[in-house]
Parts: structure tokens; C-alpha cells; sequence
């Protein structure tokens, strides 16, 4: 950890929607000095509904980061206990609901030298060397799955219709949800991770959150990319969240 500091800051913003579904934190493990995690969650399902979905998600996570220790379990296996107890405890939710609620979810765990991170769905992790974006998760989405299966190009998936329809989520009954896993083992300082809704990228490249968030504070950057997508949402934005996580050179 000598070689760089952690610096972190989240940002959210209800948009144009009645409620705000979304929920993001940043946590420090008390049994495993030097690691940290970023955790947030797209809440769906009507009124209240994904509201909780997306608490449940926050809830376990930072319960689960709390009894973690290093010597006992991998960070790939936290990150599944997490995703596994969420969704099992917003499936027992739905009883008493309306609706069936779901949730996305993206996860980053950063410990000394390594970082680990694991989705469901489409909230996004983007992963930053200096303004550039180094490495991006792959959306489950019925788009993506069109797109992997070469019947779409990269460019017409952009404005599809069906963008927003989701092929894997927390808190389905019909199927477990799948994680993907992503790792790296050589952090630098000058690189950065950011952790996003869609009612975020939706309304950027990733050249554009990459120079926001290497000229700027996390705070500073949470605060302006809000202000630019709600500028660009034009009165039909959705809930926008985010947090960012920047390694930085130590000061002399």
C-alpha cells in the first residue's frame, strides 16, 4: 500500500423518477487492514420494491465484508456469499410485495496490491489508466446477448429499444443469478474504478468519464458527471449513481 493511496467518493441522484431505486457504499473491512469496498445496486420492481431490493444488497454486503478475513475465504467467495444472500433474502421479499423485485449489482474489492470485482446485469464497472479506459464489464443484457451472438453490431446496440431488458438479475424465480468475475494484480497509482448505474453511462463515452475522473477529486468528478447527464437526460433521466475509487501517488 506504500506505493499508492485510495481515494473514494460516491454521488447519486434521483433524476426524473418518483423515487430513487439506487444504492451505493463504500466500506473498510475491519478484519483485513488496507482493503476497502465499493458496492452498488439498481433497484427494480415498482414502488418500494426495488427500492429494498437494492437496500438488501447494501445490507448484506457490508455484513458479510464485516466478518471477512483474508486467511479464511478468497474475495471472489465474499463476493459470491453476497450476491447468493441478497438475492435469496429479495425472493422471500416478493411474498409480501406487488411486484417482483429485482436488483443489478457491481462489487469492487480492493486489498493490498489486488483488485476484485464481479456484476449482475447492467450497472457497470470501468477500470482507468490515467483518462483511459483500460477495461469495461459486459452488460447482461438481451442487447449484449444479441451482440455476442453476431446478430447486432456494437453501433446499432447503442439505441436499441431493448437495451434495458436484462437477461440475469438478483431476486428472480426462475434462475440463480451469474456473476462475472474480473481481477487485477498490478495497481498503479493513476488508475482509477468506477462503479455506475445505467442512468449514468447511458449518457457518456467512456473517454469522457475516464478525463472527468482522472482531472478531478472523486467528489469533484461525482459532482460534475451528474450535472452533465442531467443536462443530457433532457427531463427523462433516470436515478443516477455512482462511486468512484482513484489510486493516487502519495504525497512527499
Amino acid at each position: 500500500m506504500s506505493q499508492y493511496k485510495l481515494e473514494a467518493g460516491s454521488g447519486q441522484h434521483i433524476g426524473d423518477r418518483q423515487e430513487q431505486q439506487d444504492r451505493v457504499a463504500l466500506f473498510v473491512a475491519p478484519r483485513a487492514p488496507g482493503t476497502m469496498m465499493a458496492v452498488l445496486a439498481d433497484g427494480m420492481g415498482g414502488r418500494t420494491g426495488g427500492a429494498l431490493a437494492a437496500e438488501q444488497i447494501i445490507n448484506s454486503a457490508q455484513q458479510l465484508f464485516n466478518e471477512f478475513s483474508p486467511g479464511l475465504e478468497t474475495v471472489e467467495t465474499l463476493l459470491s456469499r453476497i450476491v447468493h444472500e441478497a438475492h435469496s433474502i429479495i425472493k422471500l421479499s416478493s411474498f409480501s410485495s406487488e411486484k417482483e423485485p429485482h436488483s443489478t449489482l457491481v462489487a469492487l474489492v480492493i486489498s493490498p496490491g489486488q483488485a476484485t470485482w464481479a456484476h449482475v446485469g447492467d450497472s457497470r464497472l470501468y477500470f482507468f489508466e490515467g483518462p483511459n479506459c483500460s477495461h469495461c464489464t459486459v452488460d447482461h443484457s438481451y442487447v449484449e446477448k444479441l451482440v455476442a451472438e453476431g446478430k447486432l453490431s456494437r453501433q446499432e446496440a447503442i439505441n436499441h429499444p431493448l437495451s434495458n431488458v436484462l437477461t440475469n438479475a438478483l431476486g428472480s424465480h426462475q434462475s440463480e443469478p451469474t456473476i462475472t468475475f474480473g481481477q487485477c494484480d498490478k495497481l498503479q497509482p493513476d488508475t482509477a474504478f468506477l462503479l455506475c448505474s445505467d442512468g449514468l453511462w447511458q449518457h457518456f463515452s467512456a473517454l469522457e468519464m475516464g478525463a472527468a475522473i482522472a482531472m478531478n477529486s472523486p467528489r469533484s468528478a461525482a459532482e460534475m458527471l451528474i450535472r452533465k447527464a442531467r443536462e443530457r437526460a433532457n427531463g427523462s433521466g433516470d436515478n443516477c449513481s455512482m462511486a468512484i475509487v482513484k489510486l493516487v501517488r502519495p504525497s512527499r
